[in-house]
């Protein structure tokens, strides 16, 4: 079955959280394509009927383990993949989350590769998504 989030007919809604422990950020890098090898937040896509706090709740806990309160959105990313032709590819709105951490370790799933807590300034060393020291100043904004 094809993935029904390529080549789509209608942008798709998500969610990630810039979880905040002991005024760090979690980090995680991509182990597939789109970002493939690009440190981002947790999250991933709204299901149908969810409320977006129990969204970014469900995704970070099956991509990570950890278990969050979300606190505020934090900002938001829209990210439009064009193929070599200029077909839209992906469509991704993605409402990002201020959220404190609550318990566990890192556990990634297979969609994750690495994971670290670092501090927000530390960012530039990192290969990110576009925009992630953004959201994680508002985030970290909204937690003090």
């Amino acid at each position: 079955m094809a993935d029904q989030r390529t080549y789509p007919q209608r942008p798709y809604l998500a969610v990630s959280a810039a979880i905040i422990r002991n005024g760090k950020v979690l980090i995680v890098r991509r182990a597939r394509s789109p970002a493939l090898n690009l440190y981002t937040l947790p999250g991933g896509t709204v299901e149908l009927g969810e409320a977006l706090t129990d969204a970014v709740i469900r995704e970070v806990r099956e991509e990570t383990a950890l278990t969050i309160e979300p606190v505020a959105p934090a900002g938001h990313r829209e990210v439009i993949a064009r193929d070599s032709e200029g077909r839209i590819e992906r469509h991704f709105v993605i409402l990002c989350f201020a959220a404190r951490w609550l318990a566990g370790e890192p556990v990634l799933n297979d969609e994750l590769d690495d994971a670290r807590w670092i501090d927000p300034s530390e960012l530039g060393a990192y290969r990110t998504t576009d925009g992630l020291a953004e959201i994680v100043a508002a985030a970290a904004a909204r937690l003090c």
